[in-house]
């Protein structure tokens, strides 16, 4: 088993599990430290856990509740498994509301609820989304808490001062959209907690804080694209970009178009956005 950490945040963790045991290998015991919702992406595997017997495969979740033991085996032709486990603090659990009882689910097979959060986590892993891992992970555990329960959060009643503090997080997060934003460091500029200010941002300007900086990063590169003579490069790590195949991705996917197609455009080459209009 091998696990690779993706995120590390104040109120969420993330990591990337690979297991290659096989029918041949012995059951193993492991014991949850922490709150967790592990997504199986790929393969199966068996799970003992409070008494009850669970066969998990893609599309399931593996509930953990601190202190819990688990036996994993493999007993099937499926070598191995891969999965997405999302660890949270006792303060999220608190602030979402999921009791112990809720936690102690141990598994749930696969459901739509869970399985589009699931694969919509793994598209922000890889780059192909601009909703936020940790933003996911905080909406994973409210909709997962929502299935178990029954309970469904009453929609955000956002006040004028929520308002304000909403818009006022977003001017901040502009302007520093070219320095490296985590949801932790926008809450705390709104004094909020990791989750309650996902959900204001959210209900109040209709995208997530991460959505947010991310357009905001696409924005400035369109504006440098188009008045500035700095390789593509230069702009992609200007405006905030670590890694220039993510802004070229990104912004292809905004544009239709590559960053320096969109340059081409914003000097009079008329054909490309002829091209992308005969394409709609």
């Amino acid at each position: 088993m091998t696990a690779t950490p993706i995120l590390q945040g104040d109120t969420i963790s993330v990591y990337d599990y690979r297991c290659t045991a096989g029918p041949d290998s012995k059951p193993f015991v492991e014991r949850h430290t922490s709150h967790s919702i592990a997504y199986v992406r790929k393969g199966s595997f068996g799970c003992s856990k409070r008494g009850r017997s669970f066969e998990l495969v893609a599309g399931s979740v593996l509930i953990g509740h601190p202190g819990d033991e688990y036996v994993c085996s493999h007993d099937h032709h499926v070598c191995g498994d891969e999965c997405l486990s999302f660890v949270f603090t006792p303060e999220l659990v608190d602030a979402i509301g999921g009791n112990a009882q809720v936690w102690r689910t141990g598994c749930a097979p696969p459901l739509p609820e869970l399985m589009v959060l699931g694969e919509l986590a793994q598209a922000a892993t890889d780059g192909r989304s601009d909703v936020g891992l940790d933003e996911v992970g905080h909406v994973l555990a409210n909709r997962f808490v929502e299935v178990v329960s029954g309970r469904v959060q009453k929609p955000v009643q956002a006040t004028a001062r929520d308002r304000r503090r909403a818009v006022g997080t977003a001017l901040w997060i502009d302007a520093h959209a070219h320095q490296p934003i985590e949801l932790e460091d926008a809450a705390g500029e709104a004094g909020l907690s990791p989750f309650h200010f996902l959900r204001l941002f959210s209900s109040v300007l209709g995208v997530s804080p991460h959505q947010y900086l991310v357009r905001s990063r696409l924005r400035h590169a369109a504006r440098l694209l188009a008045d500035d003579e700095r390789p593509v490069t230069d702009v992609a790590y200007d405006v905030g970009f670590g890694d220039l195949s993510n802004f070229v991705r990104t912004f292809r996917r905004a544009a239709g178009v590559s960053p320096r197609r969109f340059r081409e455009a914003s000097r009079g080459n008329r054909k490309i956005l002829q091209e992308r209009l005969a394409l709609h």
